[in-house]
């Protein structure tokens, strides 16, 4: 097959390493022939292109594909995608993130492409936005996905989001669970002394982890106010925050005034292939985001035996499993928030019991292999009913 993945930018993010691995996985397993189209990637995240891990992987970078919108370069972008497909002529088209999404679909739909498929990693759409900021993103989602053949969800959340507000029918819509690489999150713990000796951690400590950009609604401030109780019982408890973002000063400034500085440790923005020794250091997990389709960081530190406290949002609960993989809190409840932390915290046997249901319960369901035979065989369905 010839097959073009675009997304907006390729920062270090879940969809970003969903993409790569699914570029990758087709050109040396299935010998493909594939190109990746994306905006160049801006932010403090970082860029999983610029770390070597997308080498193999040819690249075109579109420079006004930008996630923000602004009519001019998104007018731009969509003639850029166009050529760049118009020359390429690929089977398939898949896209991924809002932007590319919606500018990819029109573009491979107004070229006859025989198959496009677009990814909902998380929905464009939410809430707590204003109610003309929601209509005008569901709309655009609606009118993308009556330009593309079949829509992956990374979770059955994701599907049952899309299809209440109706962007489109349910029989439209496939799950397959984000990929990662399982073998180095089983051999995690290998890595626990030395990491935890590199944090200054002592054998005493009780870490509770977070992996996260420190941007908005990824919940950190819930944490830091969960983390006020917790400490007060639990002095032994240690936070350690993994990754970075524009939020950091706001965030060490509500640490410092909660008096907690002692308890938080930043390890500020890491390569993804360091996420299993990150894990290591850790005892549990905590995921406190508003909004996510399904964060990497749950499966992850199931994957490395670490149970997870997750908000009740979207696809968190399909693999936090209340009472055996760890513990669902109602979004925004920072006492219960706490209590569960407090509760995992003091009991290493419990975390242990839940840590191991979750490695034997996800190990094989994540695995990058999996995802990517689930997502060439859509591709083939969808080839055999549209290619001429």
């Amino acid at each position: 097959m010839r097959v073009c993945h675009i997304i907006t930018r390729m920062i270090v993010g879940g969809a970003q390493e969903n993409t790569l691995y699914n570029c990758r996985d087709l050109i040396e397993q299935y010998h493909d022939d594939v190109l990746l189209l994306t905006g160049p990637s801006l932010g403090p995240e970082g860029s999983l292109l610029e770390q070597g891990r997308g080498v193999a992987v040819p690249t075109e970078v579109i420079p006004s594909l930008r996630r923000s919108i602004h009519p001019w370069h998104d007018l731009q972008a969509y003639r850029a995608i166009r050529r760049s497909l118009a020359r390429y002529r690929p089977d398939v088209v898949h896209t991924h993130s809002a932007k590319a999404g919606i500018l990819g679909r029109f573009a491979a739909w107004s070229l006859g492409i025989p198959a496009i498929v677009h990814t909902v990693h998380g929905a464009p759409f939410y809430p707590t936005q204003s109610y003309v900021t929601r209509t005008f993103y569901q709309m655009c989602e609606r009118s993308a996905a009556r330009r593309c053949h079949a829509l992956i969800s990374v979770a059955d959340a994701m599907t049952d989001l899309m299809v209440d507000a109706k962007i489109a029918p349910r029989e439209k819509f496939t799950t397959i669970s984000s990929g990662m690489e399982v073998e180095p999150l089983l051999k995690a713990q290998q890595h626990r002394a030395r990491r935890r000796k590199e944090l200054g951690l002592t054998d005493s400590d009780i870490v509770i982890g977070k992996i996260a950009r420190l941007f908005e609604l990824k919940g950190h401030d819930d944490v830091i106010a969960a983390a006020r109780r917790v400490v007060a019982q639990a002095p032994q408890v240690k936070f350690l925050f993994v990754g970075d973002g524009i939020l950091r000063q706001s965030l060490e400034q509500q640490i410092a005034a909660a008096g907690l500085t002692k308890h938080f440790l930043f390890t500020g923005l890491v390569p993804p292939s360091t996420i299993p020794e990150q894990i290591a250091a850790m005892d549990l997990l905590v995921h406190a985001s508003l909004r996510e389709g399904l964060a990497r960081a749950l499966p992850q530190a199931l994957i490395a035996g670490i149970p997870v406290v997750s908000y009740d949002i979207d696809g968190a609960r399909e693999v936090t499993l209340h009472d055996q993989t760890g513990y669902l809190i109602a979004p925004r409840d920072v006492d219960a928030l706490a209590t569960a932390l407090l509760r995992l915290a003091s009991d290493e046997n419990l975390r242990r019991k839940l840590g191991q249901h979750g490695q034997q319960r996800f190990a094989d369901q994540f695995r990058h292999e999996t995802m990517t035979r689930s997502i060439r065989e859509l591709y083939e369905r969808v080839l055999a009913t549209n290619r001429p």
